[in-house]
């Protein structure tokens, strides 16, 4: 049998905060640009095969 290895509580809390400060410091905008940027180039990439927006010439 294993045993569990639980953290004491300062050790958890200082664990939680790296974490989350990662997730919303780090993570969450580089997700953000990653999102917006593929969808701008993807949007670019499809205008290039099939013309601008706009009425038919």
């Amino acid at each position: 049998m294993t045993q569990n290895q639980t953290m004491d509580d300062p050790t958890r809390r200082k664990t939680e905060l790296k974490s989350f400060l990662f997730l919303a410091v780090v993570l969450a905008p580089a997700l953000a640009v990653a999102i917006v940027g593929g969808l701008g180039f993807s949007i670019w990439i499809y205008q290039m095969f099939a013309g601008p927006p706009g009425p038919p010439v």
